[in-house]
Formats: structure tokens, sequence, C-alpha cells
């Protein structure tokens, strides 16, 4: 009898066991977020109406013509006046750039964000397990993720990587990273860092396609803390629910939309092409066909799938006034969308219904800081915080977008109310603002007008020279 419990309890025992195991394999598999911090440079690096000017009369290969195209596109941009440059371009040495400039650039913006990081999450560098840079430009030797190490002595079996050339949706895929490490390493806590290299690319010459780059793109960075310890889901503020990545690269146009160049004066840039938001569009709803299942419930789903195949087999009319879009807000409380410029943001907003509300988020980030690049979306997201938008249960779509042409999306789940005012503290009571029009049309939209088009070279040179020494910039 004893023997005959004892075979029964073994194999109840080995089950209990085996549960046990997965279960808590299964909580370790989790992507717990701790804390982020962004970069915000100090005052004196502000891009203004009139250091923008400067920096612009600086360029010899501008004419009458690009000083109206500039105008218009800084015009339109939805950028505002307190975005920041990097020093070597203020300081005049765009052109010719030095290596030690561009590594200072990221030295500031890496090193005082983790700082903070590690300051906020009580955890030093020694505890880190995982390490994952992306800067997209700058791939110097030795490698930053190498210059992390050695600034805060980490340990030596701290596994890192370091992601190059992946445009500005590169932060979700840093994240996807250390998610499917997670599942390799337990109980691992994981540093993201996020930023771009902007000082030696600043670009000089005169391509409209490639000056746009100048218009949009800000210093900017955020490093993040993660973890997959079940123990410490009380001390995180959200938790990853899924993460879909799209590339579309194999189409042509979408390839070339958004790509790093040489002009025929040697100058080197990027070319943001028209296709940009058609590619966008593509690589969103390639992107979208698997996220929604996993994100929307299955109400939702079923609506939607009833709703299009009446609209498309039977009758149209018989669904006439019903959304036939999925309704992404059944799925989501907030939307965290990249701030890669107005018409990004318009034509996500346009195809998906969304409110100026839902939006607005991602707009004044564009004109508080600019297209960050891989590190916008934190300061997307650092907005609806201060903003105190982030209860405890909401959800958050992010949509991120970068050349490749990748799309990136993710939802996360709020695990704690927030509220911390991050970067946003001592400027988040003037926002939304009501309009967002840059005040360089005030300024100097006369050069819009049609007379000043009989101007010859020579006179353009003087007007240029005059310009320069009334905003206090050296003549050219």
């Amino acid at each position: 009898m004893d023997l005959l419990l004892l075979l029964l309890l073994v194999p109840l025992l080995f089950l209990a066991v085996t549960l046990v195991k997965s279960f808590r394999q299964r909580g370790d598999r989790h992507c717990y977020m701790l804390t982020y911090k962004c970069f915000k440079a100090s005052e004196d690096r502000r891009l203004d109406t009139e250091t923008c000017a400067r920096i612009i009369l600086r360029n010899k290969n501008l004419g009458l013509e690009e000083y109206r195209f500039l105008l218009q596109t800084i015009a339109s941009s939805g950028i505002g006046q307190y975005t920041y440059a990097p020093k070597n371009v203020l300081n005049g040495n765009e052109e010719h750039p030095a290596l030690a400039d561009a590594v200072a650039e990221m030295e500031e913006i890496i090193f005082s964000t983790l700082d903070q990081v590690f300051e906020a999450s009580g955890f030093g560098p020694t505890d880190i397990d995982i390490l994952v840079v992306n800067v997209s430009l700058m791939a110097s030797m030795p490698s930053l993720t190498a210059r992390i190490i050695n600034r805060y002595k980490m340990r030596e079996d701290v596994k890192v990587y370091n992601l190059a050339g992946m445009g500005c949706s590169a932060s979700l895929v840093a994240i996807d990273l250390v998610q499917h490490l997670f599942k390799c390493y337990k109980n691992a806590l994981a540093v993201v860092v996020s930023t771009e290299s902007l000082g030696p690319y600043w670009y000089c010459g005169k391509e409209r396609s490639m000056m746009l780059s100048n218009c949009l793109f800000r210093a900017g960075g955020c490093s993040m803390l993660f973890t997959n310890k079940s123990s410490l889901r009380d001390r995180a503020i959200m938790k990853l629910n899924c993460l879909v990545r799209t590339h579309i690269g194999a189409n042509d146009e979408a390839y070339n939309c958004c790509i790093q160049l040489e002009d025929e004066l040697g100058y080197r840039g990027f070319c943001l092409t028209k296709s940009l938001p058609r590619s966008g569009g593509k690589a969103l709803i390639e992107n979208l066909k698997v996220l929604l299942p996993k994100m929307l419930p299955v109400k939702e789903l079923l609506r939607y799938i009833i709703v299009t195949f009446v609209r498309k087999k039977i009758n149209p009319k018989l669904v006439k006034g019903m959304m036939v879009r999925p309704d992404l807000k059944t799925g989501v409380e907030h939307f965290c969308i990249h701030p890669g410029g107005r018409a990004v943001i318009d034509e996500v907003g346009k195809s998906f219904e969304l409110s100026e509300f839902d939006l607005e988020p991602a707009r004044m980030t564009l004109h508080r800081f600019g297209n960050t690049s891989s590190g916008g979306l934190w300061y997307v997201l650092g907005y609806m915080e201060a903003k105190k938008r982030l209860k405890k249960g909401d959800r958050i779509l992010m949509i991120s977008l970068g050349a490749g042409f990748k799309c990136n999306n993710c939802v996360w789940e709020v695990l704690k109310d927030l509220k911390d005012g991050n970067v946003w503290d001592d400027s988040i009571d003037t926002y939304p603002y009501k309009s967002l029009v840059n005040p360089f049309v005030e300024k100097y939209g006369w050069i819009n007008d049609e007379n000043i088009g009989f101007l010859g070279q020579q006179e353009i040179d003087n007007l240029r020279e005059s310009l320069s020494l009334e905003l206090g910039a050296q003549p050219s």
C-alpha cells in the first residue's frame, strides 16, 4: 500500500514542480521598465530664431531660392524656438567637425542620462547584466558601449550590444533585443541608451531634399532601465505587453525614401524624399496587421471583420455610418507617436481618426524638443507623464518609423500612476501652445518679396553679410 502511494505521489510531485517552474519562467519573460531619463541640454545650446538665421547665413552655397525654401520649411515644421543643437554647429564648426566634437556630444548625452538612471533607480553600474546602445550614425573605436563600461567600471561579464544604422525607430529595436535576451538570462537588469550623433552630419550643401534634416533633427536622447525580475514588479512603472517589428526594405521606393548620400558638391547628408509619407503608411499597415490581433479585444476584431465583409461582399449601404477602420481606442488609452515631423503626426492621426488630444503629446514634443531621432518617443511619454495622464492600468501604443524602411510598434501597460515632471518640469505649464507658428515668418518673411528676386548674386552676398553683422555672426 505504501509503495502504491509512493508511486502515485512521485508523478504528482514532479508535475507540481514542473508547473511551478514553468510559472516562474513565464514570469521571468516579462519586460518591466523601472525608469527612464531624457536629456535636456543647457540654455546656451538653444536653437532660437536668431541662432538659426546665423547658421543658415554661414552657408555660402545657399542662394535666395534656398533661403525661401528654408523659411517655408521651418515655418511649417511645427518646431519652436526651444530646441537644442550640437555644440560644434553653434560654434561654427559644422562644415569641418572634429572626432573629439562627435565623441563629446555622445558622452554628454549618454553619461548625464545614465547618471540620472542610476541615481533614480538605486542600482549601480555593477548591477547591470545587459547593455544596449543604439546610435545610427556613429561607430567609434572603441565602441560607445565600451566607453560606458570604462567610465562606470562595469562587470567583465556584462552582455553588450552596439546597434548602428537603425534610424529613428531604433529604440524599440533595442528593447526588442532586451526582451529576447530576458528569455535566456533570469533575474537580469538591462540598460538601453537611445540617442543620435548630429554634429558631424550637419548638412552644408544646397540640395533641398537634404536640407530638411537640418530643419527637423535636434540634440537629445534617453537612457532606460529594464528588468525581468518578478520581485521588482512593484517598483516598475510599465510592463511591455507586446512588440512587433516590420521591415519593408525589399521595396526600392521605401528603401530610398530616407537615405544617407553625398551631393554633387561632396557634402554628406540625409535625403528625405516625397515618398517618405507613403512608405511610412505602407510599413505601418503591415505592422498593424500583426499587432492589432495582439492588442484589440475580440469584440472589436469581430466587429471590424464583419463590417469589412459586409462592405466589400454584400452591400456597403448596410454599414453606412459605421467605423470601417479598427477602433484602436478599444485596445489602448494613449498614443505615443514618434515626433518625426508635422506631416508624420498628421498622417497617423488622419489614418486612425485620432483626436487633437491624442496627438497633442507628439505635437508639443516636436515643438519643444524637435525630432530627437530614436530618443523622441520618450520625450512624448514624458509629456504624458508630466501632464499626469498616465494612470495605473492604462495602455500606451508606441508608434515609431525609421530608415530602412522600418515600422516598430509596441504596447505598454502602466503599472502605477505616473506624475514625474522629468525634462518637462520647467515648461509643462505653458503647454499645449494654441499656436505653433514659428516666429521665423514674422522676422524673415520679407525674403518672399517678389522684388528681391531681381537681385543679382553680388547683391545677395552683400545682403547675407549685412544680415550676419546685424545678428552678430561672422561675415562669410
